[in-house]
């Protein structure tokens, strides 16, 4: 194949990979808390991160982490205790690390204008071999506490105060979930950008809910999801020359439309057959009345 002659173009279709899996991966946990929008108020603190990268001459995607890591906790403990003016403090944070950004990367020596719209919206010519390589350790990490704590994190997720009582770090395991999500804006910023990532990890979540009943359904489907539209939004805008962040996010809300549309009809049948099986359990119970009972002869 023609695209994957070219070396950058591998790097690129991993790392769209790799994105695919990880964002609706903590994604789900994110939609499941009702904080759908904290990838986006992430990915505007790291570029705080971005413009440091430039400017001490590091790897963009390492500071980039570090400082999301910390914009990441310092969200969790405002929504913790900042009870009045909480939502003043996260505007503050989130408009300060973009404006921080634009303004470190503008007066570095090799930053410019075209890196800030490539760390923005996505670009698969900017993936390096050092991108690639914290992009796949970066992955992993967020893999691994999206898997391995599984259990954990879905039950601080749909109940903190059950998870509580059953004695359960929810403090901890709180700013754990906002720590991997950090890692995921960085993971995923390269391939989709960072106004967008936010999308990758709620819209996947959110048509994989459509089809799905069970927690374990929701998560596989909607990596699936993640996966596809991330390896076709990254083809295609190899051959079309389109933004390739745009075209992913794009396609995962077609797909959501798609899935929408068929979970209608789907809901009605599975609601006619369980009104059907309900019927045929009542009139096989012994005792039960009959339309014909009550006919005189």
């Amino acid at each position: 194949m023609e695209i994957l002659d070219t070396a950058f173009m591998q790097r690129a279709l991993i790392a769209a990979l790799l994105v695919g899996i990880t964002a609706p991966a903590i994604g789900i946990y994110l939609v499941q808390r009702r904080q759908a929008l904290m990838g986006d108020g992430i990915g505007h603190v790291a570029m705080t991160g971005v413009g440091l990268g430039f400017l001490l001459s590091t790897n963009p995607i390492w500071m980039a982490t570090l400082v999301s890591v910390v914009g990441a906790v310092a969200m969790e403990l405002i929504r913790a205790y900042g009870r009045t003016r909480g939502d003043i403090a996260l505007a503050m944070l989130f408009y300060g690390g973009m404006a921080g950004g634009v303004l470190l990367i503008n007066i570095s020596d090799t930053g410019s204008t075209a890196n800030l719209s490539s760390f923005l919206f996505g670009s698969l010519s900017t993936v390096s071999d050092a991108d690639l390589t914290a992009i796949s350790l970066l992955a992993a990490f967020v893999m691994l506490v999206s898997l391995g704590l599984r259990r954990q994190l879905f039950a601080v997720s749909q109940d903190e105060e059950f998870a509580r009582v059953t004695g359960l770090p929810v403090r901890w395991l709180n700013l754990l979930i906002a720590v991997t999500a950090a890692v995921t804006v960085s993971v995923a910023m390269r391939v989709v950008g960072l106004l967008l990532v936010s999308a990758l990890m709620v819209v996947p979540v959110a048509a994989a809910q459509q089809i799905s009943r069970s927690f374990k359904a929701t998560f596989t489907v909607a990596v699936a999801i993640g996966v596809a539209v991330t390896l076709a939004g990254t083809t295609t805008s190899y051959y079309q020359d389109v933004p390739p962040g745009a075209t992913i996010v794009l396609m995962a809300i077609g797909v959501f439309v798609a899935l929408t549309a068929l979970a209608t009809p789907l809901a009605r049948r599975r609601a006619r057959t369980l009104e059907a099986n309900a019927a045929e359990c009542t009139a096989d119970l012994p005792g039960t009345r009959q339309a014909g009972d009550d006919v005189k002869v």
